[in-house]
């Protein structure tokens, strides 16, 4: 098996308006996104220290955060739909694991969440076209 690197966002409380709610619906409290990115080796196993050499994720962890806030979502799938095109925009990117969750559920307890797998081949039909 080759070797791979991986970049794993735990918890991220995201700032979005997901679903709607009636009467006596559980609001939830929070939406949290675990986001696990396959990227090179060699942009972790670095011969010098600098940003130069690394994937640098502040920039996608920013666009995260402003496609959250973007707009209220009817559905979890569809802000994962955007963050996960957000990712493949990075070619630095191979593959992806995505979970996107909700608490609570009922009762004040528990947490549901959709989650997405992307290997290299599946994040590549989601890049943007070559211009």
């Amino acid at each position: 098996m080759p070797a791979y690197s991986q970049i794993e966002l735990k918890d991220l409380k995201v700032a979005a308006r997901i679903g709607t709610y009636g009467t006596g619906d559980v609001v939830p409290e929070a939406h949290l996104l675990d986001l696990t990115l396959t990227i090179a080796p060699e942009l972790v196993l670095i011969a010098q220290d600098g940003m130069a050499h690394v994937f640098d994720y502040d920039p996608l962890i920013r666009e995260i955060d402003a496609l959250a806030r973007a707009c209220p979502y009817e559905t979890q799938e569809r802000l994962m739909t955007r963050i996960v095109h957000a990712c493949a925009a990075y070619p630095a990117i191979k593959a992806l694991d995505i979970c996107l969750r909700k608490r609570p559920v009922l009762a004040g307890s528990g947490s549901l969440g959709v989650r997405l797998t992307l290997d290299a081949e599946a994040l590549t039909a989601q890049r943007p076209a070559a211009v």
